[in-house]
């Protein structure tokens, strides 16, 4: 007779693409008493921590931090530099630039959307395209999701800033790295990008409720040319504030600040550089093992290149609407909790790997393990070998930089 247990019992594991693990250092910080938020500590590390900040972003230039989830930093963004009746530009390769798209919308500017579906990167020559047809230059701005959440598609926006440059086009190039911040290699100032939005649940690995806007001198410019901004939403104030609360144009995120702080000092002590490598190699790993699972048929990537593919999430199909069933069996039976088929067609036949922020070695060959494990549960035809193979790839000296 089977026995049928859960071992769910112990540590759950949260292997979602975000909110993502927290620190212990993290979940530390923020267990204190509130503080005085008229003098003191928590008013004199804003500055660095602002500096710190925007050193993950790789800018000199400005962030505005915002009482808000991401879809919040959408609507900031977008506020402080398209006006109503403005048009944006906005290459689809998964449900969230859709999102953004619809935000702009929101505000009463026109999105005019080009969609690659929901496994394929930009196409540069069907935005060339738009751009070129631009001669009364309308389009005010370009948004460009770096790695979309849903699809784990990883565009490549140093090639679309070369586009613009070579089109002479003068719109505002305005990434969300949501997704990839702390996790892909993003350089905001190299790349050439005029706005940058992302949040601190994923790759900053604090609790979901931050978002931030970091912006360089020509956004600035179109912000000062605007006929109104919502003053909640307006960077000005909380870039250059001349009291505390400006910030935040009202009471701080008091304790979300301290997490922050902690999660900053472990980035950087980390570096980087490292930290990036470190996301390469384990989802390096985390992809031998899908593509030996492939070989048996049910399961496919949802990115078939490689070079596509973002190095904080994965998305996974499989066949005959096994994705529901397969997390379902993780998180009963393994206490594993993965990601759900967000924004895809065959909702229950998809699901996705979170490997963002604080993951190591150890916590991506469980993740993996446990999937096999539900795999093996619910007879889902798979190829053999596939925990050796990301093992091996763990177990490389070297780390190819994208």
């Amino acid at each position: 007779m089977t026995n049928h247990i859960s071992l769910a019992q112990g540590r759950e594991y949260l292997a979602i693409p975000g909110p993502s693990v927290m620190p212990d250092a993290v979940l530390q910080a923020m267990h204190r008493p509130s503080p005085n938020i008229y003098d003191g500590e928590l008013i004199e590390m804003m500055p660095a921590l602002t500096r710190d900040l925007c050193r993950v972003a790789r800018t000199k230039h400005n962030v505005a931090i915002y009482i808000a989830n991401g879809h919040g930093t959408w609507e900031a963004a977008l506020s402080n530099v398209i006006a109503p009746g403005e048009v944006v530009l906005a290459p689809a390769s998964g449900r969230f630039t859709h999102g953004w798209a619809e935000m702009a919308e929101g505000i009463g500017a026109t999105a005019q959307l080009i969609d690659f579906g929901s496994s394929k990167a930009w196409e540069l020559d069907r935005i060339a395209d738009a751009l070129r047809a631009d001669t009364a230059r309308q389009i005010k701005a370009v948004l460009a999701v770096h790695v979309d959440t849903s699809s784990s598609i990883r565009n490549d926006i140093p090639a679309l800033r070369a586009l613009l440059d070579d089109l002479g086009h003068p719109a505002l190039l305005m990434a969300d790295c949501i997704a990839s911040l702390g996790c892909d290699r993003f350089e905001m100032d190299a790349w050439g990008v005029d706005v940058t939005v992302s949040a601190c649940q994923k790759g900053l690995m604090t609790p979901a409720g931050m978002g931030f806007v970091f912006f360089n001198d020509k956004a600035q410019e179109k912000r000062a040319a605007m006929p109104r901004v919502s003053q909640y939403w307006d960077w000005q104030k909380r870039t250059n504030p001349e009291l505390f609360y400006q910030y935040f144009n009202g009471t701080a995120p008091t304790h979300h600040l301290y997490g922050l702080r902690a999660a900053l000092d472990m980035i950087h002590a980390e570096g980087l550089d490292h930290v990036w490598a470190r996301h390469e190699r384990l989802a390096t790993a985390i992809w031998a093992a899908c593509e030996i699972w492939a070989e048996g048929g049910a399961l496919h990537l949802n990115v078939a290149d490689r070079a596509h593919r973002s190095h904080a999430v994965t998305a996974l199909r499989l066949t005959d609407g096994r994705g529901t069933p397969l997390r379902s069996f993780t998180e009963s039976q393994l206490g594993l909790t993965l990601g759900i088929g967000l924004g895809m067609e065959d909702w229950d036949g998809c699901f996705r790997l979170g490997h963002m922020g604080h993951v190591n070695g150890q916590m991506v060959m469980a993740m993996l393990g446990g999937v096999e494990t539900a795999m093996a549960a619910l007879d889902i035809p798979r190829g053999q070998g596939a925990l050796d193979a990301a093992a091996a790839a763990l177990a490389a000296r070297t780390i190819t930089q994208s």
